[in-house]
């Protein structure tokens, strides 16, 4: 077959994977995560081979696990996800989801309907850009089980009942110190029934954040006292970034919306 026959055949089979290349940064991220130790194998976190391909997707040194914050909250199915994240994760549910719950339900969350990697563009739309999903770096959380058996989740809790609504806001605005893409119902068409958690990096230096959508809500945790969970050594070059949209630090009263970054991210 000739080269341009087979340029053909990628371009058919793959659609855009043919033409999105990983970027380095990735591979960094996860061999510095690695040598921290930050992620160790465990009864509920087991590493994969690597994942590469087609085209960009993939991650070199794969998890998956079927729970994460020590094995405290479950999942219904397990998620494929590149080490940087995990820690992010697992500190975001120790340090505001359990104390959220406790603090609107009485009891904690032992449970999440999670989905991960998938390879694919953003939102599924032809011509976007590859979803973070693409590269393990990202987690949309549907919904939120609590010990006694009730299911809080995006879909009907972020405009249903008020306990509910205040927890999906205090988890969101709490997302928003760990991760630089948080997107919730209501920052576009395509986040109405779950929460999208991930580390792209929207600048040179991984610094910008960007959560969405715009809201008016008094958090009742204060991020200053609230514990964030047990911390590990965050490895260099994937330090915590410091800077949200709106130049504020901790949890802002408002999150402005991004102005140079088009809704459905991701």
């Amino acid at each position: 077959m000739s080269a341009l026959a087979l340029a053909g055949a990628a371009l058919v089979g793959c659609g855009r994977f043919a033409f999105e290349a990983r970027e380095p940064w990735r591979a960094q991220a996860e061999e510095a995560c690695l040598r921290a130790k930050v992620v160790q194998p465990s009864a509920y976190l087991s590493r994969l081979a690597e994942i590469d391909g087609p085209g960009s997707c993939g991650m070199t040194y794969p998890f998956r696990a079927s729970a994460f914050a020590a094995g405290e909250v479950a999942l219904t199915t397990g998620v494929t996800l590149s080490c940087p994240i995990i820690p992010e994760i697992d500190s975001w549910l120790l340090g505001t989801v359990q104390p959220a719950a406790d603090l609107y339900f009485g009891e904690p969350v032992i449970g999440l309907r999670a989905g991960s990697y998938s390879c694919r563009s953003r939102n599924n739309q032809s011509g976007a850009r590859m979803s973070e999903h693409s590269y393990g770096n990202a987690l949309d959380v549907f919904a939120f089980r609590l010990a006694g058996g009730r299911e809080i989740t995006l879909r009907k809790g972020w405009r249903g009942a008020d306990d509910e609504q205040e927890f999906l806001r205090e988890v969101f605005l709490g997302a928003c110190r760990h991760f630089t893409t948080v997107l919730a119902p209501g920052s576009d068409a395509f986040h109405d029934d779950h929460l999208h958690l991930d580390l792209a990096r929207h600048d040179a230096r991984g610094l910008r954040r960007v959560c969405k959508p715009l809201l008016k809500f008094e958090p009742r945790l204060d991020p200053d006292r609230v514990s964030r969970g047990p911390e590990s050594p965050r490895p260099r070059g994937t330090e915590r970034p410091a800077r949200l949209v709106d130049g504020q630090a901790g949890a802002p009263r408002q999150l402005r919306p991004s102005a140079d970054l088009s809704s459905g991210l991701y």
